[in-house]
């Protein structure tokens, strides 16, 4: 595990080849979430994996930030990494960042894909379950917190990934935690950017996502865009999936 000095974000970074895919993981999460998905990749790509702020082994920079703020910390952190463009695959939260991230740095971009994720803002009802939520870590704290939230991400109440993508997130600072959920309330709606954007997109969606429908993934229709329903998959593709995902992002990527 790798952690670079000024953007203060832990990563890993393996693999060769002429086209680098950067993976960002959901809320809670980490560069751990794509596990399987970087160890079939790796011999045909480079694949770097980072953790957002707040998260996995990266440091906490401030309690207060927005999605924009996290989308310029990967910028930063690709800048001082030396890295050229990439494939970006951004997982629910992630997915926001992705998206603020083409639409302020394009150019860093040869393509970008939401899995489990949407351009919607939260709706009115969704705002209210940030603020519960934040509420429920103040007063329970981090591991009660996750405790409640993994289930409800796999399609299947006994799926053995669950108690490792628990272990994930209990290193998920308070703060964190707690920034990213005020961001993920204040995000803009973000469907004119898969709308006008010129580049390749991947959408990935869920069969039986239960916290991001297919619908509010598949917001926008293009001939450059390719959806794609992982069948008998929650909202953890990457782990429920991730055969099916994996071709599909080798597909898309030497597509485009």
């Amino acid at each position: 595990m790798n952690k670079t000095k000024n953007s203060k974000l832990s990563y890993i970074d393996t693999g060769k080849g002429n086209k680098t895919l950067l993976f960002i993981h959901g809320f809670c999460g980490s560069h751990e979430y794509w596990s399987d998905i970087i160890a079939e990749l790796k011999d045909e790509y480079r694949v770097v994996a980072v953790d957002l702020r707040g998260h996995g082994s990266s440091e906490e920079i401030g309690k207060s930030f927005s999605i924009e703020d996290m989308a310029a910390d990967i910028a930063s952190f690709l800048e001082e990494l030396k890295i050229g463009q990439v494939y970006m695959f951004g997982h629910s939260l992630g997915g926001y960042v992705t998206l603020a991230f083409a639409e302020r740095f394009p150019g860093k971009l040869s393509g970008f894909s939401l899995i489990h994720s949407t351009a919607f803002p939260d709706d009115e009802a969704g705002k209210e379950g940030r603020l519960k939520s934040v509420e429920k870590i103040e007063m329970d704290g981090i591991p009660a917190f996750i405790d409640g939230l993994v289930p409800k991400l796999f399609a299947h109440s006994d799926d053995p990934n669950i108690e490792h993508t628990k272990e994930i997130g209990y290193k998920t600072s308070e703060s964190g935690a707690i920034g990213s959920l005020h961001a993920m309330r204040n995000r803009t709606d973000r469907n004119h950017v898969l709308k006008d954007t010129k580049l390749p997109v991947l959408l990935v969606a869920g069969e039986q996502d239960k916290v991001i429908p297919a619908e509010k993934t598949f917001s926008v229709k293009g001939s450059h865009i390719n959806e794609v329903i992982l069948e008998g998959s929650g909202h953890m593709g990457m782990v429920e999936a991730p055969n099916r995902l994996i071709e599909e992002i080798i597909r898309y990527v030497e597509k485009n």
